[in-house]
């Protein structure tokens, strides 16, 4: 009953039951705001191939924080093993930090931030 409430209010129809919603297709009323103003921005991005991660660390070059799914070449170790050296080499030229986050994911972020490598588990606060 709740979620059909939060949908009709965003998307100005309701679901049925049973329905899915395209949330890519969902626009809400406070999105307004552009991506220039903030400090820092989380991309995500997805490597299809080594020479995709290019285009990719010039985002934190530019002071963003990227978190990279490499699902697509993750039985390729040669370039597995390249995805991480040159992602360690960006991480030291920007003074940033890179870490594995999940089986296949990788997050690097520029200089100022760095990743925690301790998972927060409930009732360890």
């Amino acid at each position: 009953m709740f979620r059909k409430n939060i949908m009709r209010k965003h998307s100005g129809e309701s679901l049925e039951e049973g329905t899915f919603a395209d949330l890519g297709a969902m626009h809400f009323d406070d999105e307004e705001f552009t991506l220039a103003g903030a400090k820092a921005t989380v991309r995500v991005g997805e490597v299809f191939r080594f020479e995709d991660l290019h285009a990719m660390t010039k985002y934190v070059y530019n002071g963003d924080i990227l978190l990279i799914d490499y699902t697509s070449i993750s039985n390729d170790q040669i370039a597995i093993k390249r995805l991480s050296t040159e992602l360690k080499n960006v991480a030291n030229d920007t003074k940033g930090d890179v870490a594995g986050i999940a089986k296949n994911y990788i997050m690097i972020t520029p200089n100022g931030i760095r990743i925690d490598r301790n998972k927060i588990r409930p009732g360890l606060f």
